[in-house]
């Protein structure tokens, strides 16, 4: 599903310049749960960028579905980005304004999606997420773990194949993060594919597989032989 070849990534500022990604090449297949650890700029969030089409590397390849991401325009690259790919972050990143529900029917107005079919699928996972009682409610009204439900709601409306995770649990509770890592996990029993940034041990053993990344190459690719036990 995902092949990435030899990729560098460059950054030039006047004479200096600064390696972030140094000739990576690894594959993710089909429903696969990936996560990717490193430490504060060893690269992995450059990486998530040229993973989810918001970036181009510098040298290299990137394969999607067979099709080469590096050979297409900011066009294409943005109708990519909106069929194949839902995006999690760390901050939530949902409009203060808006309620649960209309933060999630963004995408699918952006995508043409009429407004009866946009509330029948926001209203269909938001419940997914376990919000179906908070749908009216505010991002300032809910909890840490509420609001990256909602986020996570909103990256499935468009049915992606394809999850981006950066820092999923970066700013909430263990608890909640527990949580939101048994929603992951039920998606990747669904389906899924889904590639994860973290920089935390307890929460990358819920995947299947461990790439350790550290001032830009890869130090180790592992799978995991066991993963965490998710509640039901």
């Amino acid at each position: 599903m995902i092949s990435i070849l030899h990729i560098s990534k460059i950054y030039t500022m006047g004479s200096l310049e600064t390696i972030a990604l140094s000739d990576i090449s690894f594959e993710v297949k089909n429903g696969e749960f990936v996560a990717i650890m490193g430490p504060s700029g060893s690269g992995k969030s450059t990486l998530m960028h040229i993973l989810g089409a918001l970036d181009k590397p510098s040298h290299g390849e990137y394969m999607l579905d067979g099709e080469r991401m590096t050979e297409l325009d900011e066009n294409q690259l943005a109708e990519i980005r909106n069929k194949k790919i839902g995006f999690v972050f760390q901050a939530f990143n949902l409009l203060p304004r808006m309620s649960a529900l209309s933060n999630v029917m963004l995408p699918m107005m952006y995508a043409g999606i009429s407004r009866r079919d946009r509330l029948e699928r926001a209203e269909i996972y938001l419940s997914l997420v376990g919000l179906n009682d908070r749908m009216f409610y505010s991002p300032n009204q809910l909890s840490g773990g509420q609001q990256q439900r909602v986020a996570i709601a909103r990256a499935l409306v468009m049915s992606p194949r394809i999850i981006l995770a950066d820092e999923p649990t970066g700013n909430i509770a263990t608890t909640q993060a527990e949580e939101i890592m048994n929603i992951f996990r039920k998606l990747n029993d669904k389906g899924h594919t889904i590639i994860m940034i973290t920089h935390e041990p307890d929460i990358a053993r819920h995947a299947q597989r461990i790439i350790h990344i550290k001032d830009g190459k890869i130090q180790q690719d592992e799978k995991q032989e066991k993963q965490y036990v998710y509640k039901n």
